[in-house]
């Protein structure tokens, strides 16, 4: 999609090179340029690893030291499939909580070039206002290749790597879909919480989702004035605003969803009827009576300490300097241990990646935004009752004006602050505790007072999550024995298929959406203003009907996007929406704002997922991009 390679244009994109306004093509193989962070991940088996998974665990054992178990028992087998299979990646999948977990073995590839990304105003077209809404008029598409070493091989950029071959590819369809067809999707849905209950969605729905909501509403307000006069500066931050925008939107969409639906009543009546049946059978009351209410006493737990628990959640991670001190921090102290008793991110295996995600974050930073987040972020952390206090905030407030006290720490520890060079910050994590607490440097200082109170956080969840993956096991075999049918398990990022017809739907009453948006839609909504400004060729082109081949005879104009019936969460960005004869006939980018309580449940009537129809991809490349080299290698020249 657009919106995945977005990251990837930003980065070499400047107020001179303006390739999120104007698009990218790389005229030649030789001229496709790195998409520095980005990497190929192929399937290329699984198996059941449940019982390696579980081994060791005790009735009445300590809920964290279970989940450090667990947690032990993957990290073994990771590490001993990667040892047998150099250059693969391995990964253990939780399917249900304390139940079933799948071993998956990938291939990655590391050298993802940028090929073709159209215009801003075609692949963003209708920005934020438009994102999660039907009907689209997006143009979500990009074009990257990945290489590999001359052997065929994994490897980093380099000049003398050659095109990668898979075995298999998808054949693109140019005569694409029309409403009622059958189409699939395989791809890789993100998370899911369907089999979660009434105190989790209660929790979601009062606490988790509206904190974030606002922080990020109000954090993407700050960078959007600071980017309005200084194009350097809006483009630097285009990508965070993007990404932050999108939580925010969907959170809000599943805020309406749950109420809408009355979701959290629902799950209450249907515990209440899984409740009867388990007490209507005295072995079953034995073993599993409690299991609801002690499930709903790890969420009252959870929002008596929500306030606190989510500013911290948020403190470290909105400020860049904060972020990299932390990490630094931490890492000095975990590099110090066997690999596989480390935290996941500081392990070989993750190192690498750890680094670049440092380097990307400094990619957009900019030091009045973030003296401004962690301002606000330690001004909320002052303002936490009593019993929720954070020492290490406690520790800046001296005077009895928090403000000040805050202001002035800003002010002093930015003016010392090495955390927002990367190569200090690279160095820094190479370093022993010792050398690292020798810099005395204030964020690694603040990082270090604040790491108790993260660390007994750390415990806390442990002992949650011990305690929910042993009540989340008992509760799923009971509700299958209740309800006498299987249960699909929730999305986890791994490989998924779900399928469905193109077909409308009605939002609200009197209204209905049909499945297939066209060109003159896209001219009908235009303004000449962003985020409506359609580039002036693609109206040329329109106004004279130059369809092409790309034209739908049924609506005798181009389809742009495509809506259906199938099953799709956050991570199916760009997965391949495929006919019957499993041929490429659209790209999957968005869901309709009904369907953002997919993560929550599903249902015919309302979710709706959205794609980029193929035949406006391959218009837009041919008519706009003049990439005609593209359709030839993909078989569909004109």
């Amino acid at each position: 999609n657009h919106h995945c390679a977005f990251g990837a244009v930003q980065s070499i994109s400047s107020e001179r090179h303006d390739y999120l306004t104007d698009g990218f093509l790389a005229k030649s193989q030789a001229d496709e340029v790195p998409a520095r962070g980005y990497t190929l991940r192929i399937t290329d088996s699984y198996k059941d690893v449940s019982g390696d998974v579980l081994a060791g665990l005790t009735e009445g054992m300590d809920l964290a030291e279970r989940t450090k178990t667990i947690d032990r028992n993957i990290k073994k087998i990771v590490a001993e499939i990667e040892q047998q299979n150099p250059g693969k990646r391995a990964e253990v999948a939780e399917m249900f909580p304390g139940k079933t977990y799948v071993l998956f073995v990938y291939t990655y590839l590391r050298d993802v070039r940028l090929v073709y990304v159209p215009p801003r105003g075609i692949g963003n077209f209708g920005g934020e206002i438009d994102n999660w809404m039907w009907p689209r008029h997006t143009g979500d598409f990009s074009f990257m290749r990945v290489y590999v070493a001359p052997d065929g091989s994994p490897a980093d950029y380099s000049p003398e790597n050659v095109p990668f071959h898979p075995r298999k590819f998808l054949k693109v369809q140019p005569a694409g879909v029309e409403e009622g067809d059958f189409a699939f999707i395989l791809g890789y849905p993100g998370r899911t919480y369907r089999h979660r209950t009434s105190d989790y969605l209660e929790y979601e729905y009062y606490y988790r989702m509206p904190y974030i909501a606002n922080l990020f509403d109000w954090q993407i307000s700050i960078m959007e004035e600071m980017g309005q006069d200084d194009r350097e500066v809006a483009i630097r931050l285009a990508s965070r605003i993007k990404g932050l925008a999108n939580v925010m939107k969907n959170y809000r969409g599943k805020i309406q969803g749950i109420r809408r639906l009355d979701l959290i009543e629902k799950k209450r009546q249907e515990e209440a009827a899984l409740q009867q049946f388990i007490d209507a059978d005295p072995a079953r009351k034995a073993s599993c009576g409690t299991v609801l209410q002690e499930i709903g006493d790890v969420y009252k737990e959870m929002t008596a300490q929500a306030e606190s628990e989510l500013i911290l959640s948020m403190l470290v991670r909105s400020s860049r300097v904060l972020t990299n001190a932390y990490t630094v921090f931490r890492g000095s102290q975990e590099l110090q241990k066997p690999d596989l008793e480390r935290q996941s991110s500081y392990m070989n295996r993750n190192i690498d990646r750890l680094k670049e995600s440092l380097k990307e974050g400094l990619d957009d930073y900019n030091e009045s935004i973030d003296k401004i987040f962690l301002r606000e972020l330690l001004l909320q952390a002052s303002e936490l009752p009593k019993d929720q206090r954070v020492p290490a905030v406690d520790a800046l407030l001296t005077s009895g004006d928090d403000e000040r006290d805050i202001d002035t720490f800003i002010d002093e520890a930015y003016a010392k602050t090495m955390m927002g060079n990367y190569s200090e910050v690279l160095k820094a994590l190479d370093r022993t505790p010792e050398e690292v607490g020798a810099m005395n440097d204030p964020f690694i200082n603040l990082a270090r007072d604040l790491a108790p109170t993260y660390e007994a956080l750390r415990e806390t969840n442990q002992r949650r999550e011990g305690a929910l993956t042993r009540l989340y096991a008992e509760l799923v075999d009971v509700t299958q024995e209740f309800l006498k049918t299987s249960f699909i398990p929730d999305a986890n990022r791994t490989l998924r298929l779900t399928y469905g017809t193109i077909k409308g739907y009605s939002p609200r009453d009197a209204t209905y959406c049909s499945p297939i948006t066209t060109l003159t839609g896209v001219l009908e909504k235009t303004t000449g203003e962003e985020p409506f400004d359609t580039p002036q060729k693609v109206i040329d082109l329109a106004k004279a009907k130059d369809y092409g081949r790309y034209k739908s005879a049924k609506l005798n104009d181009v389809p742009v996007a495509i809506l259906y019936n199938m099953d799709t969460t956050g991570g199916n960005s760009g997965s391949p929406v495929l006919n019957a004869r499993g041929e490429l006939v659209g790209v999957n980018f968005d869901r309709a704002w009904e369907a953002t309580i997919n993560d929550y449940t599903w249902n015919e009537r309302y979710s709706r997922s959205i794609a980029v129809d193929i035949r406006y991809v391959l218009w837009v490349t041919e008519k706009i991009g003049g990439a005609d080299r593209l359709l030839k290698e993909m078989g569909v020249a004109g």
